[in-house]
């Protein structure tokens, strides 16, 4: 066994001398495997080639109806193992490694089959299909298809990259050439929302076709059909830690199928510092995290292995957690895309979608759109609304280079309660109960800290300090109805608390909301 290192990422060689006993071993970790799980015949029957390995003794399972004509009036009904269109020469077998062919007549009208293959209690699902003549189309690169025009129908073969969606079959294909993104796939019989029955997995080498498009820039291919699936002969079964790394850091191992006995793997060079191998054999290989000072961190590892001059791959995502930051808004629209996690305080400025709790939230320094504050309908039952002081956690995310917080995490809220003016003066004393007035601006008294009066109708009320938003302290206090442009006659929204002074009510600390110039301008 050799280490190789090599920049920019990092590649274990793992070259496995084992007994035939072993080798055995190996071949049968499933127990049951097929080389495709997806059949697809042309329109005049074109045998097409399936291996089945076997740790025992294996049969098609009699699941089609067949009636035969007794040439005397009477019919006979059977069960057997394919329907009548189909044609497999072996359908059953002894333990080890079967070839078989499937195989169809010349036919007009579409087919489709689910079989099902069964050894010592597991089963093997291979969906068939025979389509109708029509034009074949070139195989295409992912290169081609990014360079090519919109609206094109392209076939395309690589390896699923990446599942993003399992009920719409959103995925990413990957060649030597590039990656295309696949928005939709359609099962056996054409049709959508069923992309699990294809029993498609990271590093399977697919063969679909579909029409190009375009949205926010990135290359889809749409509502693709699956032509041919070529199992791969790597995978990641699992790994031990199921939830991210602690801070301090840890071990994690990655379980494997491995069907050719030699294998790589390689970490990306932006982790090569925090993530190093520790011990690896044919089935495992178990990394460390090293301690994380910064913000939350993740990688993705790449498992490959080559047969025949095809090479074929497996993923797995590995997390730490990291530090959390606390900062302002200003700070938080500065710091680059990525997975550490920010703590901002401020205001709900605007609800854009109550449902998945799509917000905008203000502090003293600036403004934020935040995509969604837990899962769908948390920001409804939390009794969220515009205007209450909300402390979020979350990573600074992007959308077409527009700065937002995505996934972000409710950690406490201030409910402030809107009242008119007249009501507010009859509320009592409190430093933890905040309300949201609005009024005219009647005087400004003190134009540095925003000292001012506002009046609705005959009832006037002092705002003891207008400060530019949540969270202002020293100097950032100042100036906000200058860089504002409020004065006399605008209409101002503050959030603040109850208290008197001199046997005068007043509202404290007031925080700016919104205002309105006299003008109607906002």
């Amino acid at each position: 066994m050799k280490l190789k290192y090599f920049f920019p990422t990092l590649i274990v060689m793992l070259a496995m001398l084992a007994s035939c006993e072993k080798d055995d071993e190996k071949t049968f970790l499933d127990g049951l495997r097929v080389s495709k799980s997806y059949v697809a015949l042309d329109s005049i029957g074109t045998p097409v080639k399936v291996k089945v390995s076997a740790a025992a003794n294996w049969a098609f399972e009699k699941a089609f109806t067949k009636i035969t004509d007794n040439g005397d009036g009477t019919k006979d009904t059977t069960k057997v193992e394919t329907p009548d269109w189909l044609t497999i020469d072996i359908v059953s077998g002894p333990a080890g490694d079967t070839e078989i062919t499937f195989s169809g007549s010349a036919t007009t009208e579409s087919h489709d089959a689910e079989l099902k293959i069964i050894s010592g209690g597991k089963a093997q699902i291979i969906n068939v299909i025979q389509t109708v003549s029509k034009q074949e189309l070139p195989l295409s690169t992912c290169a081609d298809v990014i360079a090519g025009p919109e609206s094109k129908t392209y076939r395309v073969k690589g390896a699923v990259a990446k599942i993003a969606n399992t009920t719409y079959g959103n995925w990413y294909l990957k060649d030597e050439t590039g990656e295309v993104y696949v928005y939709g796939t359609l099962d056996a019989k054409g049709a959508t929302k069923n992309f699990l029955s294809l029993g498609l997995e990271v590093g399977d080498i697919v063969t679909v076709e579909g029409p190009k498009t375009v949205y926010n820039g990135t290359v889809e291919l749409v509502d693709v059909t699956v032509v041919d699936i070529e199992k791969s002969l790597i995978k990641v079964d699992s790994l031990s830690v199921n939830e991210a790394l602690p801070i301090e850091g840890g071990l994690v191992t990655a379980y494997l199928t491995n069907k050719t006995g030699n294998y790589s793997v390689e970490i990306p060079e932006d982790a090569e510092d925090w993530l190093i191998i520790k011990t690896f054999d044919e089935k495992s290989m178990t990394f460390r995290a090293l301690s994380n000072a910064g913000g939350d961190r993740s990688t993705t590892v790449t498992f490959k292995t080559t047969q025949d001059g095809k090479t074929y791959t497996s993923q797995v995502d590995i997390a730490q957690k990291g530090a959390i930051v606390e900062c302002s808004i200003a700070d938080f629209l500065a710091a680059p895309v990525g997975d550490t996690q920010y703590r901002l305080t401020g205001v709900i400025t605007k609800v854009a979608k109550a449902t998945y709790g799509n917000v905008y939230i203000a502090d003293y320094s600036g403004e934020t759109y935040v995509y969604g504050i837990g899962a769908k309908g948390d920001f409804e039952a939390a009794g969220l609304k515009e205007g209450d002081v909300v402390t979020l956690v979350g990573k600074r995310a992007a959308y077409m280079e527009s700065p937002q917080m995505g996934g972000g995490q409710l950690e406490s809220s201030i409910s402030v309660t809107q009242v008119s003016i007249e009501d507010f003066l009859t509320k009592e004393d409190s430093n933890d109960t905040y309300y949201m007035v609005t009024g005219t601006v009647d005087e400004i008294a003190n134009p540095t800290y925003g000292n001012l009066y506002l009046k609705d109708g005959d009832t006037r009320l002092y705002v003891y300090g207008c400060y530019p938003g949540w969270g202002a302290t020293g100097d950032a206090r100042k100036e906000c109805l200058a860089t504002k442009d409020i004065a006399v006659g605008d209409k101002l929204t503050v959030i603040g608390v109850k208290s008197t002074y001199n046997d005068t009510p007043q509202l404290k600390n007031g925080i700016y909301f919104s205002h309105e110039k006299a003008g109607g301008e906002e």
